[in-house]
């Protein structure tokens, strides 16, 4: 009896030194304790996604890859798989499991070592969220009231769905429905046995039991935790046995991009950052919904990346991009290095080095070629061998493929700017064996590229409200972050003729008014010297009316109307077009483009003429989702028809429905009468006017547009002195576009090509002069041709308060001819001719005042 009240009383002290014990310890700890009641509002941090008008994925921007999912979403077969390895008595304990901290005791007594730390899911929980992975028994002790704190305050089911969506596992994967994508690319439902229990046995290491990193140990731990599920009944013998011997199948997974927009993802990156600041933007799980339809944003891409190879094409090549082996041996302390624009590695040289001059085997070149940089969709390749006609190149993945004479015979050797050599007759003249070149796809075949030597923007809007409609800032983000698209502002050229027009139509000139196309010549008494803006070419016709002055881009007619208007009168007018004040050139030269802008700002203005007179506000974020989908952001555009867009929502959601949002009208900057006109003559510049049957036609500058088969078109080209720009901005009702071409260094122009003779006039149909119409017209029609597919293209509607009179085309005056000298033209009201043409078509002789105006 003694005995047996000694040891009650020894269970009792020790009760109450335990009691005491972990009260002291929780006293000693409690002000360092976090609050778990956050938990009850978690928020992960899940990455920005980037999204395309039509719902398909640009970009992702975060440090931590998570696809928050509840516990109903995740598989049973996954749960069961944690439960088995990390904690089998979950549901039962109480955040802290009395028999797992037995058992690690006895290993500690037994061993002296601590080699399990009896942590239980919560436990687990607790330190992922409010501590570190140091091993220190303060830390554990910590993690132990943590834990039992987060058992109060919610459910079983609320802990383990927390635990399997902030798990580490690797490779910046975070959660079970990250980790499915990154390793298997797959959602987590589609995952095998074998997968899952990989995934399953990740938590206690995640860099050293991954299966990229370390694939032997990743199948070990996976037989582990199969064991385990075996062992708690949750599979079954044959079940285990086929996953126990199941290959390894992990790789790693980036997010899948279906559309690739790097310069419009970047765009939203900075406009995301300056909304919420860095850590929200990368981390708040945000979604964010462009107003970029995905078909137009890769037409743009790939008008623009064709436009720029066939121009770098007709101008030359300029040789491989290294040339590896096959050099004089004096020079193995060096690379030869071509249009290469990055330098070779010192792994590279090495290889050079010790090769000596001679071949390399296939899997140094393979290994050479896949530490290149991916620009675009070039190839890296090797030449193998070189024929009469062909050449035998390696890619990158181990492949020869022959390149046929027809992918070749472009490269004529690349002299400069303004000269090629001649056309190449083997492909020994092209290149050697040993060269690293560049391939890119070309009607289902390779061809020999190079990275183009200018940059190129293309900007679309939508008219009617400014929404983005494609952008593309650049041949590749990867070689150059620079956009173009809305950074680089470029001398317009004659693209800024038809603003100084408008300003003509709204002071009472009509498109029939008469400005004498004669070269000018001013004597600057300062400076010494003479100013004599030309034509281009240097044609000169006289009298002729304003429609045709801008159609073919006249240059002195510009120069004539900026003087009768007004400098400061037409620099302050641009300003309606949504130009910077201090950015308009206030001198004569403006007339001819001096100002620089950029296409998102040419885009813009252009959208006046097609939307009516209206200056709408670009935007390119439609709206912006929360992690749990509720809009935080919807824009709210200005429009320039608010009764069509009510219209159009009452069509879509029921006579009756309410708007969520009000239709805000955009400002009318000029009459729609005048803006009609301007896109007559911009029509013109498309397809011309005359009578070629009576000798009298003639082409307006972007006559080449003429392949589009669209009678709605309007636009006009733009060339800067020596041809270092080249611009082309059209529109239709439905879309504003504009292309831009040139070097990013302005001392250097885009020069003139002959012709290949290894191509004729078929496959090179442009030679000489770079220009607006050759140059960045083309870029614009590949564009154009998916474009139209997708947007309106309606005829322009007629304005009130406008008359159409026939004309006789040489004068302007009334006529009563219905022949090919006469013509329907449009007049606002009140500003129709009134006097006829003579009889014989020569009409009343036309005085010249003092500024070489025709009236």
């Amino acid at each position: 009896m003694r005995f047996l009240k000694y040891l009650i009383l020894t269970l009792v002290v020790l009760t109450v030194l335990g009691v005491g014990a972990v009260a002291g310890l929780y006293w000693y700890v409690k002000d360092e304790l976090p609050s778990v009641e956050t938990l009850r509002d978690v928020r992960f941090q899940t990455p920005m996604q980037v999204y395309s008008a039509d719902g398909r994925l640009i970009s992702q921007f975060g440090e931590q890859r998570r696809i928050p999912l509840t516990l109903d979403e995740i598989p049973q077969q996954m749960i069961d798989a944690i439960l088995a390895t990390e904690d089998s008595r979950f549901y039962s304990h109480r955040g802290i499991d009395p028999i797992g901290v037995m058992r690690a005791f006895r290993v500690l007594v037994t061993t002296g070592e601590i080699r399990e730390g009896a942590s239980t899911i919560t436990m687990q929980l607790a330190r992922n969220f409010f501590l570190t992975r140091e091993r220190a028994w303060m830390r554990k002790i910590k993690e132990a009231f943590i834990a039992l704190h987060i058992e109060q305050l919610l459910t079983k089911d609320e802990i383990l769905e927390l635990y399997l969506n902030k798990l580490e596992l690797g490779h910046r994967a975070f959660g079970v429905g990250a980790a499915a994508q990154v390793y298997y690319g797959r959602d987590i439902h589609e995952l095998t046995l074998a997968e899952i229990a990989t995934l399953a046995g990740m938590p206690q290491g995640p860099s050293i039991l991954n299966p990229i990193s370390n694939p032997q140990a990743s199948v070990q731990r996976r037989r582990i935790v199969l064991l385990r599920m075996l062992d708690e009944g949750y599979i079954n013998r044959a079940e285990y046995d086929a996953a126990f011997n199941a290959p390894v199948t992990a790789r790693y997974h980036t997010a899948e991009i279906e559309v690739s927009a790097p310069y419009l993802a970047e765009m939203v990156r900075l406009s995301m950052i300056e909304r919420f600041g860095v850590d929200e933007a990368y981390n708040g799980g945000y979604r964010v919904f462009t107003t970029v339809n995905s078909e137009q944003q890769l037409a743009a891409q790939r008008a623009l990346r064709e436009n720029l190879h066939a121009y770098d094409e007709r101008h030359g090549y300029r040789g491989p991009e290294r040339r590896l082996w096959g050099m004089d041996l004096q020079r193995l302390s060096t690379i030869e290095t071509f249009g290469a624009q990055h330098p070779a590695d010192e792994e590279t040289l090495e290889i050079i080095r010790r090769h000596r001059g001679q071949a390399w085997p296939q899997a140094e070149i393979v290994a050479y070629l896949n530490r290149q940089p991916r620009i675009a969709q070039l190839q890296p390749a090797v030449v193998l061998a070189v024929h009469e006609q062909s050449v035998d190149v390696i890619t990158r993945v181990g492949e020869t493929i022959t390149l046929p004479w027809d992918q070749l015979d472009w490269a004529r050797a690349y002299v400069d700017a303004e000269r090629q050599g001649r056309a190449p007759q083997t492909a020994g003249e092209i290149l050697r064996v040993g060269d690293h070149i560049l391939l890119r796809p070309y009607d289902d075949a390779w061809r020999l590229a190079q990275i183009p030597g200018p940059g190129s923007a293309i900007v679309a809007l939508r008219p009617q409200d400014g929404a983005v409609e494609a952008v593309v800032g650049g041949y590749s983000f990867n070689l150059n972050q620079f956009n173009r698209a809305t950074q680089a502002k470029r001398q317009v050229g004659s693209t800024i003729k038809p603003f100084i027009y408008a300003h003509a139509l709204e002071r009472n000139f009509t498109l029939a008014t008469l400005v004498n196309d004669a070269p000018i010549t001013q004597w600057n008494p300062g400076s010494g010297s003479a100013w004599r803006p030309r034509n281009s070419p240097e044609v000169y016709d006289g009298p002729i009316r304003l429609r045709e002055g801008l159609a073919r881009s006249k240059n002195v007619v510009s120069v004539r109307l900026i003087r009768e208007l007004g400098v400061n009168e037409t620099a302050d007018y641009l300003a309606n077009f949504g130009f910077m004040n201090d950015e308009i050139p206030r001198n004569e030269s403006l007339s001819l483009g001096s100002a620089s802008f950029t296409p998102m700002e040419m885009a813009r203005a252009f959208a006046v003429f097609a939307n009516g007179g209206h200056l709408v506000d670009p935007y390119f974020i439609e709206r912006i989702e929360d992690s749990d989908g509720n809009i935080v952001f919807q824009a709210e555009p200005r429009y320039a028809c608010v009764e069509c867009e009510l219209e159009a929502f009452r069509k879509e959601h029921g006579e009756d429905a309410v708007p969520d949002r009000a239709f805000r009208p955009a400002p009318q900057v000029i009459s729609e009468q005048v803006a009609y006109l301007v896109t007559e003559a911009l029509n013109s510049a498309v397809w011309g006017g005359g009578s070629w049957a009576h000798n009298t036609g003639w082409n307006g500058t972007g006559w080449r547009a003429q392949s589009l088969r669209n009678r709605n078109l309007a636009g006009k080209t733009g060339t800067t002195n020596d041809v270092r720009d080249a611009w082309f901005a059209g529109y239709t009702s439905g879309i504003s576009a504009v292309t831009w071409v040139g070097f990013d260094n302005l001392e250097f122009a885009l020069g003139r090509s002959t012709l290949n003779a290894n191509l004729g006039r078929q496959r090179q149909p442009i030679v000489g002069s770079e220009a607006g119409g050759t140059t960045a017209l083309p870029g614009w029609i590949l564009f154009m041709e998916t474009a139209l597919q997708h947007v309106e293209s309606n005829p322009f509607e007629l304005p009130s308060n406008m008359v159409s009179v026939r004309i006789d085309q040489p004068t302007g005056r009334l006529t009563n001819r219905t022949d090919h000298t006469s013509m329907f033209e449009y007049f606002i009201r009140g500003t129709e001719p009134t006097e006829f043409a003579e009889q014989n078509g020569r009409g009343r002789q036309v005085f010249e005042d003092e500024e070489g105006l025709f009236r």
